[in-house]
């Protein structure tokens, strides 16, 4: 009763709210926060759908939303192979799972065959990574290239000048092993914990600097929200920086780093200490490219709670911030879409619409920041937003201080795993066209398959669904008929990451599948994409990583489009490949330095 009565509040505002959807959806400014809910507001008392929780903003979330979970299913009776066929059924709907669904007619090791087209493997470089994440970056030194691995626990630079014969020049954090990592891990004590980096040339200093974001971190720190309310105060009280931090680089290691910034995405209390700083932090990448503007993804206060993710508190929006002087970052404006923000009539009227609110499931927000086909300093004005299952967003960016929503696209929920994470902007400049995923968190394909949508923007204020990237398909030969029988996880992660060397490649893009491998698409008309390469490799097992690492494959990728490289990173290593769907692979330095001069 309690649940029906608070929906019935929410909706009877009538009139007033029909104005604030209507005006938010008419190319205004983004719908900006409301004030925070009553920090003295009860906690939710306990109910078989409203467990009691003690922290105000997921209390005012649980008063307003339905319960939806969805129901376990059963392997090989609800979903599976289809042994007449020889297909998989897959999952319609199904709850995050932390541990893997095996099915009948899945392999029972790990499958150690390869499968190439068009894709020569350069080199692999066992161990310079993680089994769980890895981000990436370039840049060049006095000739030489170097390679950044990195994520929270870890940093492992590689001087990759020749990528056939690269050498690790710098490691920190744990090496992992079958017995775990050489150096344990606490996430729930970081002090210094830094996420996604960015390098780029800084026109003002004439050297290169690296922005980091420092984020909550996303593993190993909650489980479920709703019961764990000791985790939910320490996500709010964060023992790490909530932000990012500027560095100027005066050679390629850390020890030749000077900081020369420091602040919290929480802009209405800048000098807040840590432990008192709001919202997420900056996720992911910056997206930064040397001048005055940089955009982040970011939840800047404790009202952006409209989310379903069981382990995650915010959903985030973006920030837009002033990089004129790298050692004195202003900030610009706040950007959120319908939908996201506690406290707020009209975006909660937003997303109960949403078929996602309640699943206790489903990512919302963002994850990574706006995607620009061109930089906003070099006449760049339009901008798009994956944001999880508020779908794909456009923005009008010709006034970074007022930036405007210009229209959405969404598609029938696809939960467990994240919906729109990626957007992929290579092609739009050529077409108008625009590539966007999410991709899979559950393991044993226990999950609706993560299609790679072909969205029309060629009018970003009208926006469609054009077609598909095509879905891989085990190669002939291969021990299996469907990926999903491979065991791990099988759909997209993501394609172009920022600040790769030498702009992107019309008319081809390769994307990390999991363990499906590289999947490099040819998409010269995106009306009629095919798959036109491809790299799988051996999967990792236990006498290399520990079993609960296992069965992710390709996990990131990184292309240097200067040099006609890529490099693959898989649970247990680093791949670097060519192909010649890029051009001949330069194996020394190249022509120009990165980042550009």
């Amino acid at each position: 009763m309690l649940r029906n009565r608070n929906l019935r509040s929410v909706l009877a505002t009538g009139s007033a709210l029909s104005a604030i959807l209507m005006t938010t959806w008419a190319n205004v400014a983004p719908v900006q926060a409301a004030p925070a809910p009553d920090a003295a507001a009860p906690a939710v008392q306990a109910t078989p759908e409203a467990p009691k929780v003690q922290d105000p903003y997921l209390a005012a979330w649980l008063r307003l939303t339905p319960d939806r979970r969805p129901a376990p299913l059963v392997p090989g009776v609800d979903y599976g192979m289809d042994t007449t066929t020889g297909h998989f059924v897959w999952p319609k709907a199904t709850p995050e799972a932390h541990n893997g669904q095996r099915f009948p007619g899945e392999m029972q090791t790990w499958d150690k065959t390869t499968f190439t087209k068009n894709v020569e493997v350069l080199a692999f470089y066992p161990g310079v990574g993680s089994p769980f994440h890895a981000w990436n970056n370039i840049a060049d030194f006095n000739g030489h290239r170097y390679l950044y691995i990195h994520d929270r626990d870890y940093l492992r630079i590689m001087d990759v000048t020749d990528p056939a014969h690269g050498k690790v020049v710098y490691s920190q954090g744990g090496v992992w092993g079958p017995k775990g990592p050489s150096e344990k891990f606490d996430p729930n004590n970081v002090s210094d914990y830094l996420g996604g980096a960015t390098i780029a040339w800084s026109r003002k200093l004439g050297k290169p600097v690296l922005v980091a974001s420092f984020e909550i971190g996303r593993y190993g720190l909650m489980t479920e929200k709703m019961a764990q309310p000791e985790k939910v105060a320490a996500q709010r009280h964060y023992n790490s920086l909530k932000g990012f931090k500027v560095f100027v680089m005066d050679g390629p290691l850390p020890s030749e780093w000077r900081l020369l910034a420091t602040r919290t995405t929480d802009y209405k209390h800048p000098d807040a200490p840590i432990g008192q700083q709001q919202g997420s932090g900056s996720l992911d990448a910056p997206e930064y490219y040397g001048g005055k503007y940089m955009i982040l993804s970011a939840a800047p206060d404790d009202t952006y709670g409209l989310t379903e993710y069981p382990n995650y508190l915010y959903s985030p929006g973006y920030q837009v911030w002033d990089m004129s002087d790298p050692a004195n970052p202003t900030f610009v404006s706040q950007i959120s879409v319908p939908g996201q923000i506690l406290g707020n009539a009209g975006h909660e009227h937003a997303y109960l619409q949403n078929p996602r609110a309640g699943n206790r499931t489903s990512w919302m927000g963002s994850r990574i920041p706006i995607f620009l086909p061109k930089p906003l300093e070099n006449g760049g004005k339009i901008g798009f937003g994956a944001m999880g299952g508020l779908g794909l967003w456009s923005f009008d960016l010709s006034d970074p201080r007022h930036p405007k929503v210009m229209g959405n696209i969404n598609t029938p929920p696809s939960f467990a795993g994240t919906e729109f994470d990626n957007a992929d902007v290579s092609q739009y400049a050529r077409t108008g066209f625009v590539m966007t995923s999410g991709y899979p968190m559950n393991r044993d394909c226990y999950e609706p398959y993560k299609d790679i949508f072909v969205v029309d923007a060629r009018d970003p204020s009208h926006m469609r669904v054009a077609t598909k990237l095509p879905r891989p398909t085990p190669p002939e030969g291969a021990p299996y008929t469907s990926f999903c029988q491979r065991g791990g996880n099988f759909g997209p992660k993501r394609s172009n990451a920022i600040g790769q060397p030498g702009g992107w490649r019309q008319g081809i893009i390769p994307y990390s599948f999991y363990n499906a491998g590289v999947q490099i698409f040819d998409v010269k008309n995106p009306e009629k994409p095919t798959i036109a390469g491809y790299f799988v490799p051996a999967l990792a097992d236990e006498t290399e990583l520990p079993g609960y690492t296992l069965g992710k494959g390709v996990l990131a990728m990184y292309t240097e489009y200067d040099r006609n490289i890529m490099w693959a990173f898989t649970e247990n290593g680093a791949y670097a490949l060519a192909s010649p769907l890029l051009g001949k692979p330069v194996m020394g330095a190249p022509a120009k330095p990165w980042p550009l001069r």
